[in-house]
């Protein structure tokens, strides 16, 4: 069921609408706050999410701009929070059988790659982004050289998704194939995920 709420993410916007109002603004800023604050909701959806609220914003049911700046609040606020969540409990959980290992060892093979850039390149790549300020956060980076990177990353992941939502979402091939084009996004959006896992896998 969830899978195919994400995948026909469209309509299941539209029904939110239809059904409450201006209450979808709160509803998108919740789940983009949980799928960047918090380890344990890294399956919420995330780039396809934006990317719908793009297109969906472009038919005028919702306000673009509204769109943006709660998305954009969001986004900084989840990566602050699980920022601060692992510098102060972080190594508690990392023993949670909620917490898997992988994620943290892929993330942490992110940093050990790209440094403090990672916060501003996890944006784009699902798991990493939601586990990457969890592990600033337990390895104490600085917050104010953390803070720089969430904001310009969000803010580049937010206007560069929602803005192709909004120019490309509906035109009439991409809307009348919505969910080929969630699941491409989805798809592509775990490309460097791969990339990187057969590439330690080479190395091993």
């Amino acid at each position: 069921m969830i899978l195919d709420m994400i995948l026909n993410l469209d309509e299941t916007i539209i029904s939110v609408i239809q059904t409450y109002g201006i209450w979808i603004y709160p509803l998108l800023f919740v789940i983009i706050f949980l799928e960047t604050g918090l380890v344990i909701t890294p399956f919420l959806p995330g780039d396809s999410l934006l990317f719908a609220a793009g297109a969906i914003a472009s038919t005028g049911l919702i306000n673009i701009w509204i769109i943006f700046f709660i998305l954009l609040a969001a986004a900084i606020l989840g990566d602050s929070t699980n920022y601060l969540i692992g510098r102060f409990i972080g190594r508690k959980m990392t023993k949670s059988k909620f917490v898997k290992k992988e994620y943290l060892e892929k993330t942490q093979h992110f940093y050990d790659k790209y440094g403090g850039k990672t916060i501003i390149l996890a944006r784009f790549i699902p798991i990493i982004r939601t586990f990457a300020p969890f592990v600033a956060g337990i390895g104490k980076m600085e917050y104010s050289k953390f803070i720089s990177f969430n904001v310009i990353g969000a803010l580049l992941w937010v206007s560069i998704v929602t803005s192709a939502g909004f120019f490309f979402g509906n035109i009439p091939l991409i809307k009348e194939n919505f969910t080929l084009a969630i699941f491409a996004i989805i798809i592509i959006s775990f490309i460097p995920v791969i990339i990187e896992f057969i590439k330690s896998r080479k190395k091993k």
